[in-house]
């Protein structure tokens, strides 16, 4: 009986060895420095880096993240593309703040860089890739600076063409831009 038991005791010792050799180190390691952040993370504000600290947000989830700034909510990360399961999981690391909306509309008049998106539309539908640009704050109108047209926010051409930048409307007015025939039907449309 205990040649039995010696064999039986080996092999539960090889077992819990193999288990812990099979248990790499490196994939451990990269589970440890992957825990929630010590402060909650504003995803309005938060880098890239910031992001991609938080479980189960890789680099593709955190550019998602910043392409669809700003949120009121941590449920609005749904339309940026983040998946539901994701949402669950840092909703309680995470925070929504005004931070990233609060400066572009202090001075809407001198916007940072824009952030660029790739969209893959163009007038024919072909495969084309345009840069579109992300508007520092809500409502603001690109302005094509080589043709002197402003597009409203929906139109084809919003924040796409090559010269352009955005300001307020009121703003391309003054500067003696003209809305474009696309945006002046859309107008129209909204005002019935």
């Amino acid at each position: 009986m205990t040649g039995t038991k010696s064999v039986l005791v080996g092999a539960v010792v090889a077992a819990l060895t193999l288990g812990s050799v099979l248990c790499s180190p490196v994939s451990v390691l990269a589970q440890a420095t992957k825990t929630a952040p010590a402060a909650k993370v504003d995803i309005n504000s938060a880098t890239q880096a910031e992001l991609e600290q938080l479980p189960g947000v890789g680099e593709a989830t955190a550019k998602k993240i910043i392409a669809g700034r700003p949120y009121q909510s941590v449920a609005d990360l749904r339309k940026a593309g983040v998946s539901k399961k994701e949402i669950d999981k840092i909703t309680p690391m995470v925070m929504v703040g005004g931070a990233a909306a609060a400066p572009a509309a202090a001075a809407p008049a001198a916007p940072a860089a824009p952030s660029k998106v790739t969209a893959s539309t163009t007038s024919k539908g072909s495969a084309d890739k345009t840069e579109a640009r992300v508007p520092p704050a809500k409502g603001m109108v690109w302005v094509n600076t080589k043709s002197k047209v402003y597009h409203l926010e929906g139109d084809r051409w919003y924040g796409k063409t090559k010269e352009g930048k955005f300001m307020t409307e009121d703003e391309a007015i003054k500067a003696g831009y003209h809305l474009a025939k696309e945006g002046a039907s859309k107008q129209g449309a909204s005002k019935q």
